[in-house]
């Protein structure tokens, strides 16, 4: 449909915003070199004007030119060719949020030049050019990211149309501007109170990749291998930006070694943004973060805090390769750059900071990818995304965690090295162009001689995950793999969402009498491979160094044999593989829930704070959903049995010489026992800990705060409320007001759950972290009938602030702590009438992972039943 409009007069118009955009790629036509961009920016009446000069080729005489455009305003249209200028007149399509340009006689094909004039405001919605505030003062900072540089200005807005831009900024006196090229000059003027800031030209990048950012920024400086680098921020928050200086000075360094093409813009800036929806955009060397993402006190930053900074620093550096300097041609390609970026980032923290064990978050990070692939509902990584609200709804687990396991599954095939060269020649390749997964694979292929584009093709296609089961290990008393595959679902899959397609993975395995490993490729049903002569092993680990993006079946002997030798044998990866596999199969059906706890008592001394908490999202899970009210006392003192010793062992307060995995093994076992292990001693101390801290007679550990609060809150009563929200307010750190708020919602007291509910109506949240902090109430078992209530009745309230960039995803993905099937058909019947920007997909999802909960809870919780009371008879 067509946006309704108004001619103001000769070549200006107005268009009303559109809502969700129809599929509309412009036409191939036209094509952009150069965009000269100044914006004239008025923070006090929330406005801004662009000024725009676009160098354009045309393959073909037209008299129109199509480009995108989204409340704005025109003026001044004209386009000149051959020394020819012609006023243009301008038709507008909010629906297809595109500007028609028309001139009198036709533009002769090859190179001419667009004129205009464009208007807008600063929006409240944190996307385009918006309005953000902070300590009374106004800033104007930008997200594009996916097809919002058309709310600034006119625009070719899509990933393939790549141009040079050469920026320059009008703003009041006192603010200062941040932009993609290094500042070029800073002048007084054009008018009294004003100067303008003109910035280097850009190499060639897309348009969601321009940044701007006006207001009064103040930065941290440095250097990393020449090259200026800054940490900026709002003028209190200036010196929280250490840690992640520190970090992008070393990160940047690494990836200059790592790749072969070194950094390739003049200048890196990381700016932290009051308003900000996502935790980072990669803007070419202009990276914008939330705050709680880039900035941290570092006496108050818990180790998870300090990880999470690097990480997403990493990250977003990383795109400047994978992203920026090689864009994908289409947003169906979206894993290109994020799953890149995503596997990348640990690249890095590997070498600079081994203590985190940053292979065992790989390995978690799997999991979380493979269980939402597990779904009939889920997507293929490559899936045809056309209009806006499609575009962003592809930005999820499957392009993010699921892309990063598919390359490092194939890393761990080709090996390090020949994988490196591999992704060398494919940047070198496509450098400052666009790059499709075929042009991936095939450069991959080329590289290393090995079968990427068959194995990448099969996995990029197809929808969700395959499980590999070993049938057989001895034939006639030789060793020999003989293996098979389907498709892996937690649940037997409504009528036609079966796959009979057979996926070529690379299989690596490793034996009990074998050091290293060996890879074969399944590319059918089902294949053998014999190995060297000798006894048959007890067991064959079917994925070595938890690298591949498959679930593992074993007959039962073996699973025995490599729970046995699990703590001696296996990795801190494969451990975490190997419970992710059997709790899959339990969620299947095909296992006991009972299997899975004796596994469990097993580990009872894991080391690894990573697989420890893997295995205690397991527990909270049986806790929540497997007991009933008579079983749920005895499971909690399994719980207790199984964790007492490592308590015992590691305390509740930090000592001197504990390291980061230490720090984070104590917080793990605190909140687990506090939580599915119902300990009132725990529960005590912890609340006593944090009366103490607050009271400041006592300084805790931030690793193990995090926690502290989570137990303490759980029994807390109005005083400890009240003392939480007062320390979220006055925090300093955005990590310690989030740590504090989030304990907010970790009370189970129907009448603190209430005022913790309606703190999201409050003034204290901004429209950013509304739909998290909702979040944290919808997914908690204790507190979801609570909050959903809660939602439904001021979904017109909150509706606004949820609605931002990825937060109704997260709102709709926490419903699925829901078990049974009147709230399963409550929130089907509510999202049928309140409609979603891009979580369409995510509904349909949760409804079936509250399906499998309740089929889960059918099959498993008998099973539990008789297991817990016959221990009660020994």
């Amino acid at each position: 449909m067509r946006g309704e409009c108004r001619w103001l007069a000769v070549g200006l118009l107005i268009v009303a915003g559109a809502g969700e955009a129809l599929a509309q790629r412009l036409p191939a036509d036209v094509v952009p070199d150069h965009y000269d961009l100044t914006f004239d920016v008025d923070l006090a009446r929330a406005r801004f004007e662009t000024t725009e000069t676009v160098r354009v080729r045309l393959s073909a005489a037209s008299r129109r030119i199509v480009l995108h455009a989204l409340d704005l305003e025109f003026q001044d249209v004209a386009v000149e060719s051959l020394g020819i200028r012609q006023s243009a007149s301008v038709a507008l399509d909010a629906a297809t949020q595109t500007a028609t340009l028309t001139v009198p006689s036709d533009v002769p094909a090859g190179p001419a030049e667009i004129r205009m004039r464009v208007k807008g405001r600063l929006g409240e919605q944190l996307r385009g050019f918006y309005l953000s505030r902070a300590n009374g003062r106004r800033y104007g900072v930008t997200q594009f990211e996916s097809t919002d540089a058309r709310r600034a200005f006119a625009a070719f807005d899509e990933p393939a149309y790549k141009a040079t831009f050469a920026i320059t900024l009008i703003l009041d006196r006192g603010d200062n501007g941040i932009s993609n090229g290094r500042m070029l000059s800073d002048t007084r003027g054009p008018r009294a109170g004003r100067h303008t800031i003109r910035f280097a030209e850009t190499p060639r990048m897309s348009t969601y990749l321009v940044a701007l950012a006006v207001g009064n920024f103040q930065c941290l400086t440095a250097t990393a291998d020449r090259l200026p680098l800054r940490v900026c921020s709002t003028p209190d928050k200036k010196d929280l930006g250490r840690v992640a200086l520190d970090a992008a000075q070393q990160i940047l360094s690494f990836y200059n070694r790592y790749f072969s093409i070194a950094y390739p813009f003049e200048k890196l800036d990381l700016v932290a943004v009051p308003d900000f929806a996502a935790g980072g955009m990669e803007n070419t060397a202009a990276i914008f973060f939330r705050e709680a993402d880039l900035l941290t006190e570092t006496r108050s930053a818990s180790v998870a805090t300090v990880k999470r900074i690097w990480s997403i620093v990493s990250h977003e550096i990383a795109h400047q390769w994978f992203g920026n300097l090689v864009t994908m041609r289409w947003w169906d390609d979206l894993w290109l750059n994020e799953g890149f970026a995503t596997w990348m980032e640990k690249r890095p923290l590997a070498t600079l900071k081994p203590e985190w064990n940053t292979s065992v978050d790989e390995a978690a990070e799997t999991e979380v990818a493979i269980d939402g692939d597990s779904l009939a509902t889920t997507r293929a990584i490559r899936t045809p995304v056309e209009t806006p609200a499609e575009i962003e709804e592809a930005f999820d687990s499957v392009a993010y965690e699921k892309g990063a396991a598919i390359v490092r599954m194939l890393e761990g095939y080709l090996g390090p090295e020949p994988f490196r060269r591999g992704v060398n020649a494919y940047l070198e390749r496509y450098a400052y162009g666009n790059a499709t997964s075929e042009a991936f694979a095939a450069a991959m292929t080329d590289a290393t001689g090995r079968p990427v584009d068959r194995i990448l093709s099969s996995f990029i296609t197809e929808p969700g995950v395959p499980v590999v089961r070993y049938t057989d290990g001895c034939i006639a008393g030789r060793p020999e793999v003989v293996l098979s595959q389907q498709r892996f679902l937690f649940h037997r899959a409504p009528a036609g969402a079966t796959s009979t397609t057979a996926w070529t993975i690379p299989v690596c395995t490793r034996t009990a009498t074998s050091g290293t490993g060996s890879c074969l490729i399944l590319g059918g049903t089902s294949t053998s491979a014999s190995t060297p002569p000798g006894r048959c092993p007890s067991w064959t680990l079917l994925n070595a160094g938890a690298l591949g993006y498959y679930r593992t079946e074993y007959p039962p002997a073996m699973l025995r044999a490599l729970a046995a030798d699990a703590e001696s044998r296996l990795t801190p990866a494969e451990r975490l593989s190997l419970l992710g596999n059997e709790w899959a199969l339990v969620r299947e059906g095909r296992h006991n829930v009972v299997d899975y706890l004796t596994l469990a008592a097993g580990f009872s001394g894991e080391r690894s704070s990573t697989v420890l908490t893997e295995l205690v999202r397991r527990f909270q899970f049986i806790h929540d959903y497997l007991t009933t009210d008579a079983t749920r006392p005895l499971y909690e003192g399994y719980v207790r049995t199984l964790l007492r010793p490592l308590y015992s062992e590691l305390g509740i307060t930090a000592a001197a010489g504990d390291d980061d995995e230490r720090l984070a093994l104590r917080a793990t076992v605190v909140e687990a026992l506090g939580t599915a292990g119902n300990d009132p001693d725990v529960a005590r101390q912890a609340r006593d800990l944090l009366k103490g801290s607050h009271a400041r007679s006592m300084a805790l550990d931030p690793t193990t705060t995090d926690a502290i609060v989570a137990v303490a809150a759980r029994r807390g009563d109005a005083a400890l409320w009240n003392s939480l929200r007062t320390a979220a307010h006055r925090a300093r750190s955005p990590a310690t007001r989030e740590r504090y708020f989030n304990g907010l919602a970790s009370f189970e007291d129907p009448a603190l759950v209430e005022r913790g509910l309606n703190e999201a109506l409050s003034s204290a949240f901004r429209s950013q972290d509304t739909g998290l902090y909702l979040a944290r109430f919808l997914g908690n078992p204790a507190t979801n009938g609570r909050a959903w209530t809660f939602l439904k009745a001021h979904w017109d309230a909150l509706s606004p602030k949820i609605n931002v960039a990825l937060s109704d995803v997260r709102v709709v993905e926490s419903l699925g702590s829901f078990c049974d099937a009147a709230a399963r058909e409550d929130i089907r019947s509510f999202f049928r009438t309140h409609l979603l920007g891009s979580a369409s997909r995510t509904v349909d999802q949760t409804i079936e992972r509250i399906d499998g909960c309740i089929a889960t809870r059918q099959k498993q919780t008998p099973r539990l039943t008789d297991w817990l009371s016959l221990r009660t008879k020994l």
